[in-house]
């Protein structure tokens, strides 16, 4: 057909029922692996390629190496063997010399491979078994009578009986019918030049069908950028909407004298000068509360970096301002240690009262949470209501109904992921009138940089990359060995009596609160009986009832419990100064953020904090590295790197990883720069806002994201 080039979204439209030999079972076998349009073929992209060119020969492969073969299988065979478990064993040859291939306990094998003759390309490690080469369950891809320098091989379905020839005989056949018109390119050949990236009809045309591997390269350049492009374009689109649309509130200081100078007087008092972080953290969210759009920060730092410091700032600038702030926290113990961290920030602190004997009155810090008495309740939500309590701390307990504000100007949230999305929505909509209050969202989990544009991507980013004066890096050491353990509970004995505190945090009990509490009661029985005997242990976990999670968190807190055996609930924000020691047991089942978190609870108090990592046994390579880089290094945003790299972007986009299909070739882990070049680009094409308007074409591909990715981040 002649006419304008063919867009995605228009390939998107066209069914592969169109496709010549689709038939009504290869259209359920295609259905079945998600792909339905012509666009879900071109973007079903070659898992690994075979370069024919440098085919590994038979006779020439080494015991020991791993190689990609591709042969004819000849014969095929299955049997029975201990435990009545299946065996099928083909032989494939090339030119060269024969490969015995084993499958263990994979009966359809002889299926897949039973009619002989069929080409096959096995890969897999080389082993010598009674002088003949073979290898033991090799990935296996039918590949058929193909030709070409280069071959791509396509990530199939034995469930969908559709073989890597024919997916790419109908992937060249519809580059084949789009060759015509050309495939519509909208990204402007400006930015395409600066970063040196072919046209997407070449980039399509040399991922599926490259004369020459370094084709393939090129072509995957343009494509990742192209799928990074469409989520930045959509997210910068959004914040510049947001930004343009909801009136927020320009925060100046008020004409009343005992509001003025709230956040100077306030960073006056500290015992301790402000990190230039800080400095930078205060100034830039002080810049967005004065602008009228409503700001929109994540606010990033490590565990002991201050965070705290920076969002009293940012709750002061809307109180110096007449309006009140929030501040939220995931559970009822970190809500009442905040509000008692702030109070003490605060203390002396007051504000101008014509109606007080003095003339002022303390600047109120308000707790409310699901254990808050009915009486104070009462008082509290009066108090927000009217305009007098200009400060509260509390968690999902502030969205309840009957919850409401005369002014509310700023919200922070602690711990974002820890809250739905539909809370976080409703506490943004509590402002006053129209008005959208300012939010900054905290979190002592580092995210790699490309990550945080990618999952918090119309948020602006603070990092606070130092930490303040007096707080040192924690000595961190992985226990391997019996006598390294015993080595850690005289450790943990030399700091009780010396006047210290230290926890004991409890192996991770996947998806068992029950099993987890179980677990810490015998920890703690254990210790009490042997390493531990004579201390006073305290049982801290997740199943206990509130008031006596409080109870044992004020004795540890007071000195009355020396240690606290405790599961993961101490993970986010407990803080004793007193604590120095903490000893994680199977810390091998422990993610990096997960202990990084936990133990940065030690060391908050100016004396040394230690952490010991226990981890008996024979580790697997991932769990090895993972321990290993908490003993390296106390930097938490370097640690999430080596996350990153070591469990993929799904540990990063949690919850948003799940079921989406908008990177299909993009990677967080290995395209970090394309994620900086794409980003840059959507912020020059949306420009203020109006920018797309000129470029319709980008525009539309932005239907192509999947809705409930857009939902998501919408309400986030």
């Amino acid at each position: 057909m002649a006419g304008e080039p063919i867009t995605l979204t228009e390939l998107a439209s066209k069914d592969v029922s169109i496709l010549t030999r689709v038939g009504p079972k290869k259209l359920d076998g295609l259905r079945s692996m998600g792909i339905s349009s012509l666009l879900d073929l071109l973007t079903h992209y070659p898992r690994r390629y075979l370069d024919r060119t440098r085919e590994a020969r038979i006779a020439e492969l080494q015991a020991g190496e791993e190689a990609l073969v591709l042969g004819r299988v000849t014969s095929v065979s299955s049997r029975r063997v201990k435990g009545g478990r299946v065996m099928v064993s083909a032989e494939v040859r090339d030119d060269s010399g024969r490969l015995r291939c084993t499958f263990f306990n994979q009966p359809w094998r002889e299926r897949q491979l039973g009619a002989t003759a069929v080409d096959v390309a096995v890969f897999g490690r080389v082993e010598l078994f009674k002088g003949q080469r073979q290898m033991t369950n090799p990935v296996v891809d039918l590949v058929g009578d193909r030709t070409g320098r280069v071959v791509p091989i396509y990530p199939q379905s034995d469930a969908a009986r559709l073989t890597t020839w024919e997916i790419a005989g109908w992937v060249a056949e519809t580059l084949r019918r789009c060759g015509p018109r050309g495939i519509a390119d909208p990204v402007p050949a400006a930015i395409l030049e600066r970063w040196d990236l072919e046209p997407r009809g070449a980039a399509m045309w040399g991922i599926h069908a490259p004369e020459h591997l370094g084709d393939v390269q090129r072509a995957r350049h343009r494509l990742v950028f192209d799928e990074l492009l469409r989520i930045q374009l959509a997210l910068v689109r959004r914040k510049k909407e947001m930004e343009r649309s909801s009136a927020g509130i320009a925060h100046a200081e008020s004409a009343d004298p005992g509001r003025a100078g709230l956040v100077e007087r306030f960073v006056a008092g500290l015992p301790y000068p402000l990190t230039a972080a800080q400095e930078r953290a205060v100034a830039e969210i002080g810049a967005d509360m004065a602008r009228p759009a409503p700001m929109h920060r994540l606010l990033q730092g490590d565990v002991g970096a201050g965070k705290t410091v920076v969002a009293v700032a940012m709750l002061l600038t809307a109180v110096q301002s007449g309006h009140q702030g929030a501040l939220m926290a995931p559970t009822e113990v970190l809500a009442e240690q905040h509000a008692a961290g702030v109070r003490t920030l605060l203390e002396g602190f007051g504000l101008d009262d014509p109606a007080s004997l003095l003339g002022e009155r303390p600047l109120e810090v308000a707790l409310l949470t699901g254990r808050t008495p009915a009486a104070e309740r009462r008082r509290v939500l009066a108090g927000l209501a009217d305009g007098s309590i200009p400060l509260v701390v509390g968690t999902h307990a502030l969205l309840s109904e009957g919850v409401g504000f005369a002014a509310l100007g700023a919200v922070v949230i602690d711990e974002q992921h820890r809250f739905g999305v539909e809370q976080r929505a409703a506490l943004r909509a509590a402002g006053p009138g129209e008005r959208v209050p300012d939010v900054l969202v905290m979190t002592a989990t580092p995210i790699p940089r490309t990550a945080a544009m990618t999952v918090y991507g119309d948020l602006d980013v603070t990092v606070l990359d130092e930490l303040p004066p007096g707080r040192t890096p924690i000595a961190t050491s992985v226990a391997h060995h019996p006598e390294d353990e015993d080595a850690a509970w005289e450790l943990v004995r030399a700091e009780v009596a010396a006047g210290r505190r230290a926890y004991v945090v409890c192996p991770l009990v996947e998806g068992s609160d029950k099993m987890e509490a179980a677990s810490a009661a015998e920890t703690l029985e254990r210790l009490a009986e042997g390493p531990l005997a004579g201390l006073r242990l305290g049982l801290l976990h997740g199943r206990m009832k509130s008031d006596d999670k409080a109870d044992v968190m004020e004795r540890f807190r007071h000195g009355t419990v020396d240690v606290l055996v405790a599961t993961t609930v101490i993970e986010v924000g407990v803080d004793v100064p007193e604590a120095t020691v903490m000893v994680v047991l199977d810390a091998d089942r422990f993610g990096i953020a997960q202990l990084h978190q936990l133990r940065g609870r030690v060391g908050r108090g100016g004396h040394a904090g230690h952490c010991v990592l226990v981890a008996h046994g024979v580790l697997n390579p991932d769990a090895g590295e993972r321990l290993d880089a908490l003993a390296r290094t106390t930097d938490g945003f370097e640690l999430a790197e080596v996350d990153l790299d070591l469990r993929g972007e799904g540990t990063v986009m949690g919850e948003r990883q799940k079921g989406r299909n908008d990177l299909r070739l993009a990677s967080l882990r290995r395209d970090r720069e394309w994620v900086l070049r794409a980003r840059e680009a959507a912020e020059e094409l949306v420009g203020d806002g109006t920018g797309l308007e000129r470029h319709p074409a980008l525009v539309e591909e932005l239907s192509l994201l999947d809705e409930s990715d857009e939902e998501f981040l919408l309400k986030s």
